[in-house]
C-alpha cells in the first residue's frame, strides 16, 4: 500500500498544480493497485473531469459510491458532476441522501437549492435554503443563494439584508459584492453596481461575471471603449461550454461597437 499511498499523494499534488495529464498518468497505475479505493476515485473524477471525459468520470465515481455509499465527499463530488451535466434528478438524489447521512451538512441542502433554481422552481429552492440556514444561520453559500431566489420572486428587500449580511460576516465575499452589483444594476443604481463589481474582482481576479456585468454598466453610461476591455475580459477569462451562448452574444456586441 505504501506505493498506492505514495501515487495517491503525487496525484493529489499534482492536480492542486493544475498538471492535469500527469496527474491522470499517476493515478491510472494507482487504479491498477486498488481500483475501489474511494481517495482514488475522487482524484481520478477529477482528473478525468478535467481531461474532458465526465462520462469515464462518473463512472468512476458511481463505482466508488457503490462500494462506499456513506462516503459524504464521494457524494458531493459525484453530485456537483450529475449537476454540472444536467443530470438533476440524480445529482438531487445525492444531495438529500448527503443530509439523511448528516443533517448537519448545510451545504448539501444548498446544492439541492441550485437543482431546483436550475429546474425554474423557486419555491422548492427556498425551502431548501432555508433549511441550510436552520442547520448554520451563518452560512454565506446559503444567504447568497436565498438571495438570488428572492431577487426573482420580487422579494427585493430580504434579497438585500441576505446580500449585506453575507458581507457582515465575510466582507470578502466576492460573490455576494456581484450579487449586490448586479442587484443595484437592476435597480438602475449604476454607481453602487460599479463599486461592488469591482470589488468583486478585487477579491476574485477570476469571477467572470462580474466584468460582463462592468461591461454592460459602462454601455449604459456610453463608456464604450471601457465597456469593449471590460467584455473582452469576460470572453478571455469565462471557458465554461455552458456559456458559449452568452459569449456569442458579448463577441456579437463588441463587434456592434467596434464598427
Amino acid at each position: 500500500m505504501d506505493r498506492l499511498n505514495e501515487l495517491l499523494g503525487q496525484g493529489k499534488r499534482l492536480l492542486e498544480e493544475g498538471e492535469f495529464t500527469q496527474a491522470l498518468k499517476l493515478l491510472r497505475e494507482a487504479e491498477k493497485i486498488c481500483a475501489d479505493s474511494p481517495e482514488l476515485c475522487l482524484l481520478l473524477g477529477e482528473a478525468l473531469v478535467e481531461d474532458g471525459r465526465s462520462q469515464d468520470a462518473l463512472n468512476c465515481l458511481r463505482r466508488a459510491r457503490k462500494n462506499d455509499p456513506e462516503n459524504i465527499d464521494l457524494m458531493y463530488t459525484l453530485g456537483d458532476l450529475l449537476f454540472e451535466i444536467g443530470d438533476y434528478a440524480d445529482a438531487l438524489d445525492c444531495y438529500r441522501r448527503i443530509v439523511e447521512i448528516d443533517p448537519a451538512e448545510d451545504d448539501a441542502w444548498v446544492s439541492q437549492s441550485l437543482v431546483f433554481i436550475a429546474l425554474e422552481d423557486p419555491k422548492k429552492a427556498e425551502k431548501a435554503c432555508r433549511s441550510a440556514l436552520e442547520v448554520n444561520p451563518e452560512s454565506t453559500f446559503a444567504l447568497n443563494a436565498l438571495g438570488d431566489i428572492c431577487a426573482v420572486q420580487g422579494q427585493e428587500e430580504e434579497a438585500l439584508s441576505c446580500y449585506r449580511k453575507v458581507l457582515e460576516l465575510e466582507p470578502g465575499d466576492a460573490q455576494a459584492h456581484l450579487n449586490l452589483g448586479e442587484f443595484y444594476y437592476d435597480c438602475d443604481e449604476l454607481e453602487h453596481a460599479e463599486k461592488h463589481c469591482r470589488q468583486a474582482l478585487e477579491f476574485d481576479p477570476g469571477l467572470t461575471f462580474a466584468c460582463l456585468a462592468l461591461g454592460n454598466i459602462c454601455l449604459d453610461q456610453d463608456r464604450n471603449e471601457e465597456a469593449v476591455d471590460w467584455l473582452q475580459q469576460f470572453i478571455a477569462l469565462e471557458k465554461d461550454p455552458a456559456a458559449k451562448q452568452i459569449r456569442d452574444e458579448v463577441a456579437a456586441v463588441i463587434e456592434g461597437l467596434k464598427s
